[in-house]
Formats: C-alpha cells, sequence, structure tokens
C-alpha cells in the first residue's frame, strides 16, 4: 500500500491510547493522515454508557470514514489481526468476548471485502481462543487424515496434469486444505464427524485466461463423474465481494467425492486478497476508488444505518447484513439480485422498493404460488403481487432475512404504534386529569406541564402522550407533577389491597433487577433467556405485567427491538444468594462414562442440576441437555471451561432460547 496507509497502520492507536489529540496529528502529519486515524478511532466508552451503544457507535463511525476512503476499514482489519495474534495475554473473558465480535464482525466485513486470506486468518484465531479444546482435537484429526491420504491426492493430481496435457490445455494444479474454522463450521452445520466429511480439502487449477478456465473443466468432466448439483459457474456470475471462480465437485477412483476450483491467475489474486487486490489509489486520485464494486456494499450499508437511530438495532441487523450473499434470485425482466441464504418474497419486494414491500399481499415463484415466508433458492424467478390497501405485517420480522426488508418494516411499525400509542397516552393523561376535576386542554396548553417537559428532556407535548402510552411513563406521575397541591387533595385514590398484593409479588420476583429512575415498576427475568448476573440486560415494557428483562444477546431481542419506545434501562441489583437456571447443549463422542464425568465437573463446580436429557443422533454423536442453576455469569464461565476440558467433549453451548 501507498506510504499514507502505512503511517495510519503505525499511528491508529494515537488518539485512543495517548494524550495527542487530532491538532496535534494534523500538526505533525497532515489532514489526510489525521483524519483517516480519526476513522479507526473506537468512541470511548463512559459509565453512563453502555458497551454495546460504544461499540455500534463505533462501528457506524467506521462505516462513515471507509466509505470516504476505503484504507479506514483495511487499517482497522490489520489492527484486529494483529489483536487477535497476541489475545493470549488477555483475561479469558475479554479473549472470548474480543474473539466473538471477530467472528460476528470483522471476519464478516473481510468476507465482504473478498479478503479470504484475512477472513480465514481471523476466524481460525477466533476459533481457537473461543474453543481451544475443540480446535486441538480438529487440528490433530485432519493432521492424521492428511497422512493417510497424500498418496491418493497425489494420484489424483498426476492423472489431472496427464488429462489437460493431452488436451493441451496450460493449468497449474494444487490442492489445499479448508480452513479450520470452515470445516468446524460444515461439521456443526451438517451435524457429522471429520471421517464422514469429503470435501475438506480442494485441488486448484490456475490458467492463463477465462477460456483455459471452461476448456479445464470440460477436461476433467471426461475423466471424473461430476456430482449432480454440485457446479457453481462465479465467473458468469461473481458473487458480490469480486470472487470469480468454477467450483465443480467430482466423484475420485476410490468413490470419495472430491473438489476441484478454476480460476485465472488474476482471480486468484482476488479471491486471496479481494478489494486489496484491486487497489487502484493514487496519490490525489480519489476517483479510482469508485471503479472497485465491493463499495456498492458500503454505500449501501451507509444509506441503510442513517435510518437507524436506535444503537443496538443499527449493531444487531448490522451483523445479518454481513452475512455472506449465497442465493441469486431473478425478475421476471431478468435482473438479477443476490440475497442472503434464507431469503424469501418479502425480502425480494423491498430489494426492489419500499412500496413493494408495504403492499406485498403474495408472490410466485418460476410461475407458481408460493406462501410469504418461502425461502428463495438459487435462479428462482419472482413475480411479486401488490394491493394499495396491504400494509406490513409484524409475523413477517420473524422470517425475512434481510437488513433492509427489517428495518423498513420497523419504521414503518415504529410509526403506526407511535400513532396509536399517542392516543391511547393522551387518552389516559385527560382521563387521570379529570379524576382531580381539572381540564385537561387547560393543563396541557399551560406553564406547569411545559416545565415539565424541559425538566424530563421531552421535546413535546406528543412524546409525552407517546411514553405515557407505552408504559414508560405513569399517569399518576405527570398529574403529580403539573397540578397544585390543592388540585391533587379534590381526589385521590389508593391503590386497592389486591393490587397492593399483586405488587408485592411481582417485586418478590423482580428482586435481582432495578429499573433505572423507576422504583415503582414491576420486573421480571424473562424465561426465554434466563439472563445471569454480570450479563448486559435490557428491559422491555409489557401491558399488564411490568417490566421483562432480556439477556441483551436473546434472539427473541431482535424481533422485541422493532419498536426501541418499548426499551427502558435496566440494572442487576446488589448481589445475593440467589441461583438462576440456565440451559446447556453438550455435544459429545459416543463413549462409556461420559455422562458420569460431565456431571462429576458439574458437582464439582458447585451446580445444582435440574434436569438432564442425552440422547445419541443418527451421526452417532451424543447430545446432553441439562438445566442447571449457577450464580452469575462468572460461575457459568467456569464451568463451560471445566466442561470444555473433558475428554470426548466436542461443544459447550448455552441455550437461550
Amino acid at each position: 500500500f501507498d506510504p499514507v496507509s502505512v503511517a495510519v497502520g503505525l499511528l491508529h492507536d494515537v488518539l485512543e491510547d495517548t494524550l495527542a489529540d487530532r491538532e496535534a496529528l494534523v500538526g505533525e502529519f497532515g489532514e489526510e493522515i489525521a483524519e483517516l486515524v480519526d476513522g479507526v478511532t473506537k468512541i470511548g466508552q463512559h459509565e453512563y454508557v453502555r458497551r454495546d451503544e460504544a461499540q455500534a457507535e463505533t462501528f457506524r463511525k467506521l462505516i462513515l470514514a471507509s466509505v470516504k476512503d476505503i484504507r479506514v476499514i483495511l487499517v482497522k482489519l490489520a489492527d484486529r489481526l494483529h489483536n487477535m495474534m497476541t489475545l493470549e495475554h488477555l483475561a479469558t473473558e475479554d479473549r472470548r468476548r474480543i474473539s466473538q465480535e471477530t467472528l460476528e464482525i470483522y471476519a464478516p466485513i473481510a468476507h465482504r471485502l473478498g479478503m479470504a486470506k484475512a477472513q480465514g486468518n481471523l476466524e481460525d484465531l477466533a476459533f481457537y481462543h473461543l474453543y481451544p479444546h475443540q480446535y486441538a482435537s480438529l487440528h490433530s484429526q485432519i493432521q492424521q487424515k492428511l497422512r493417510v491420504g497424500r498418496e491418493s491426492r497425489e494420484h489424483i493430481r498426476e492423472l489431472m496434469a496427464e488429462s489437460l496435457g493431452a488436451a493441451e490445455v496450460e493449468a497449474s494444479i494444487s490442492y489445499r486444505l479448508k480452513r479450520s474454522y470452515s470445516i468446524y463450521q460444515k461439521l456443526r452445520r451438517q451435524g457429522i464427524e471429520l471421517a464422514q466429511l469429503y470435501d475438506y480439502l480442494a485441488f486448484r487449477l490456475i490458467t492463463e485466461d477465462v477460456k483455459a478456465c471452461y476448456a479445464s473443466l470440460g477436461v476433467i468432466h471426461q475423466h471424473w463423474r461430476p456430482v449432480p448439483g454440485r457446479f457453481k459457474d462465479y465467473i458468469a456470475m461473481p458473487k458480490p465481494n469480486l470472487y470469480q471462480s468454477l467450483h465443480t465437485t467430482l466423484v475420485g477412483p476410490n468413490g470419495k467425492p472430491f473438489e476441484v476450483q478454476i480460476r485465472t491467475r488474476e482471480m486468484d489474486r482476488v479471491a486471496e486478497e479481494g478489494i486489496a487486490a484491486h487497489w487502484l489509489y493514487k496519490e490525489g486520485d480519489e476517483t479510482s476508488q469508485e471503479s472497485v464494486g465491493s463499495f456498492v456494499w458500503l454505500r449501501q450499508l451507509l444509506d441503510w444505518q442513517k435510518e437507524v437511530k436506535d444503537p443496538r438495532t443499527f449493531l444487531t441487523t448490522l451483523k445479518v447484513d454481513l452475512y455472506p450473499d449465497e442465493v441469486y434470485s431473478f425478475s421476471p425482466r431478468g435482473d438479477v439480485f443476490s440475497f442472503p441464504r434464507g431469503a424469501t418474497p418479502i425480502d425480494f419486494a423491498y430489494k426492489i422498493h419500499t412500496d413493494l414491500g408495504h403492499q406485498c399481499v403474495g408472490a410466485a415463484v418460476n410461475g407458481k404460488q408460493v406462501p410469504l415466508r418461502t425461502r428463495l433458492r438459487n435462479g428462482d424467478i419472482v413475480e411479486i403481487r401488490t394491493r394499495a390497501s396491504r400494509r406490513p405485517s409484524r409475523d413477517w420480522l420473524k422470517f425475512v432475512a434481510t437488513s433492509r426488508a427489517k428495518s423498513k418494516i420497523r419504521h414503518w411499525l415504529n410509526t403506526e404504534q407511535k400513532k396509536q400509542s399517542t392516543d391511547i397516552g393522551r387518552r389516559l393523561l385527560e382521563r387521570g386529569l379529570k379524576k382531580h376535576r381539572v381540564s385537561p386542554k387547560r393543563i396541557f396548553a399551560g406553564k406547569a406541564i411545559a416545565d415539565y417537559l424541559t425538566a424530563e428532556g421531552i421535546g413535546k407535548l406528543e412524546d409525552l402522550f407517546s411514553r405515557v402510552g407505552f408504559g414508560k411513563i405513569a399517569v399518576q406521575q405527570v398529574v403529580s407533577r403539573v397540578l397544585t397541591p390543592d388540585e391533587l387533595s379534590v381526589s385521590k385514590e389508593e391503590p386497592g389491597k389486591i393490587r397492593a398484593a399483586v405488587e408485592r409479588v411481582f417485586r418478590s420476583s423482580g428482586s435481582a433487577i432495578s429499573v433505572k429512575g423507576h422504583d415503582d415498576l414491576l420486573s421480571y427475568l424473562a424465561k426465554c433467556c434466563h439472563p445471569l448476573p454480570g450479563e448486559e440486560i435490557i428491559g422491555f415494557i409489557t401491558r399488564g405485567r411490568g417490566v421483562s428483562v432480556h439477556s441483551v444477546e436473546c434472539s427473541n431481542v431482535k424481533n422485541l427491538l422493532y419498536n426501541p419506545e418499548r426499551e427502558i434501562e435496566v440494572d442487576w441489583a446488589k448481589p445475593d444468594d440467589e441461583v438462576f437456571p440456565v440451559i446447556l447443549r453438550i455435544q459429545t463422542e459416543n463413549q462409556p462414562g461420559i455422562l458420569a464425568r460431565l456431571t462429576e465437573v458439574m458437582a464439582k463446580n458447585k451446580c445444582n442440576i435440574r434436569q438432564i436429557e442425552a440422547q445419541t443422533n443418527e451421526t452417532g454423536l451424543g447430545l446432553i441437555e441439562v438445566v442447571m442453576e449457577v450464580r452469575n455469569r462468572k460461575h457459568l464461565e467456569r464451568l463451560r471451561r471445566g466442561i470444555q476440558k473433558v475428554p470426548g467433549v466436542l461443544e459447550v453451548d448455552r441455550r437461550l432460547n
């Protein structure tokens, strides 16, 4: 890269970790370098800002800076890769948190920019720190498999070279092992062991031009039988991250399939380095960046994030949006659109136009009427049917896959919900004021309520109505602040005995939680995710049941977040001797005595087992699900580390839903 990029790499932590400010950087190194360093600098986390809010704003800032100059994100990826290489010096909890963030955000960013080498290194390092025992076991098994199969691989390579030579097609032939994390993901997804996986290794043919790529494909298909449905032409239809190659799976001499990738030298360089291979930046020439296709995705992300104000919603949907596009569908006119796996006709409709999505009533895929939740497949021709009176449904959020569709649906629901809550809040306040025999119209136009709005930081009266309608502010709280003592004394109702008893019961169930600024609000821990003390939590107003408290990692939170108005700040109260239930899913090899070894670890960690179920799946792996009691997140982490060390344990996951 150019000298500016190198300088930014050397200076990337100066604003974050030293007393130097932006002005000092400008004075020493110039405006360009200072701007890029500022772009890679994290937003400072203060006591009043939650970690996820600071994280969201940091990524928002990173995307904004990267759209102006792609070097920002490239320096950030280099920074994260170096951090991952030296992660062993941090505490276990910090290693897990940083590794998880790397898997969820930085590795997918590298993928979207086509930087396969950087992506693979980030994923493997994160895998090593998140699941050290599984990493070591898999690495050992792969090395053993490579030693055993070397002779067979060399035989295939020689036959391939001989066949291509006879057809006068020039190509260099090599084979490479797939990345450890990629293999691990495939084993998990398919529920199999390494012995049952055939495409852990791929042969690669590098040719001089595109014509030779297709000629090579023809030659090897003549000598080995291709597996139906396992051919992909990414040369004719490149991936959004610029990747181009031919992929085919063939049946080998011993009956075992093997994968072959065919590409030109330039395609191979782009496949490894992505946007870095396309680096066209020259001093004073910023227009060259416009020619790189990967910027389209960044610009779309920038346009979308302007609409999302809530930081957690932005971060949650960013993770979804970073997943690779895998499905290509067509409009009736032949326009091609790429989608993440699991996309539906609703996603297709919103990709074309917001109004088309809002008014969607049905879809035809390949000429056949299908339900709106149908998952699209490669090559599907999708036709959307609309009706002007149609409106988005909240249920759509459960199955749409793209961030654009989710944000448009949420925006529409927010607008409608806010209208409803404003009307409800106005009626509730009017009723509360009338109980004291005062005119609501006079109060709403008076100075007392204007002072109340200013003191509470509420912009306008409609916002107050909305908060009351959602239940974030109690009617009596407003009434007591805007009426005089004489007006309040006209009619004052005490809560009945039944209501007081109900409140006592609810309060006792939420004793571990405090609702910030609202001591009178009832709260309870959500049963879908069973949050633990020490975890980041989030509260949601529910109708008639108080505040439902979830872990920020709970998948249900993604659905609840369609309406940030319902969110309320909660925190853990002072720790006591309370215990909390968690559900662990443990995947193991099918070994005698493994259940006894696991329960021994649980007993040593002083965990009471409420329920345990064990079964063997069709692939011969064991699956154990256990409900146990722990005191807090640190207690759970100690237990999880202990279980991971048990010989035969493949994976330990906490089930949130």
